[in-house]
């Protein structure tokens, strides 16, 4: 009778545990299907950017450096005070600089190297649209390849593309700039009397183009601005102020 019982209890647990494992198997089989059919959040998603988005966005970017570039370049003292792009006394003309200084001329040098910068913020105020129209114009192939690139990228290939162009349109406004500042007027005396002088001694005079030399300064510190601008939308999300940028490069994001 003992023997009876126990055969039945264990006829009972066994087929327990087979049921169980049983149940276990088809779960397990269940949950392994459903795996396969679900994609899991560690797949690598596909790019949502298309290539005329990213486009877009970089020169959205280029559109804000050159604005808030051009606005800080045409502030007084834009260019004077900020040493990252301060025009300098034409490097060409030095020996007149260091002339000026030992005949005691040091404050009309000092005059002079003032007004030079005052000549390029003046034009930088026209420069916003002449810049604007060129990122307008300027054919990118691959913005990705622009996107993925430095800090500067974008700011580079607007250069390499429109460089040439920038200068010929800039030029006439540092003229008038040149003009309405008056730099002529503290050049002249300088560049003059050491021309006199190297006359006597039979050195050669020196012809300095400002026009030149004040557009070709203008033009680099305006880039200099624009890449800052630009590394500023890349590395921080609070300045990228509409949807595209917003878009475009979080896509840069840790």
């Amino acid at each position: 009778m003992k023997n009876n019982i126990k055969f039945s209890w264990l006829l009972t647990s066994a087929i327990f545990v087979f049921s169980h494992c049983s149940g276990q198997i088809n779960i397990n089989k269940i949950s392994n299907k459903l795996k396969t059919q679900i994609p899991t959040q560690n797949k690598e998603k596909p790019s949502a950017l298309s290539n005329d988005q990213v486009i877009k966005g970089l020169k959205e970017a280029l559109n804000v450096g050159v604005n808030k570039g051009s606005e800080q370049a045409s502030a007084i003292g834009g260019f004077l005070k900020n040493d990252l792009i301060r025009i300098p006394f034409p490097p060409e003309a030095k020996a007149v600089r260091d002339k000026a200084m030992q005949w005691g001329l040091d404050t009309k040098v000092e005059k002079f190297e003032r007004t030079l910068n005052e000549a390029a913020e003046e034009a930088c105020k026209t420069a916003a649209p002449i810049f604007i129209n060129a990122i307008k114009n300027m054919t990118v192939s691959d913005g990705f390849k622009i996107l993925k690139g430095s800090d500067n990228a974008a700011t580079n290939y607007l250069k390499e593309q429109t460089n040439n162009e920038l200068y010929n349109l800039f030029f006439p406004e540092v003229k008038k700039a040149i003009e309405k500042v008056k730099l002529t007027v503290y050049w002249e005396p300088l560049v003059k009397k050491y021309n006199q002088s190297t006359r006597i001694s039979g050195k050669e005079t020196v012809e300095t183009d400002l026009n030149k030399y004040v557009s070709e300064k203008a033009i680099i510190g305006l880039f200099k601005l624009v890449a800052i601008q630009e590394k500023e939308i890349r590395k921080n999300p609070m300045k990228r102020t509409s949807d595209i940028l917003k878009k475009v490069f979080s896509s840069l994001d840790p």
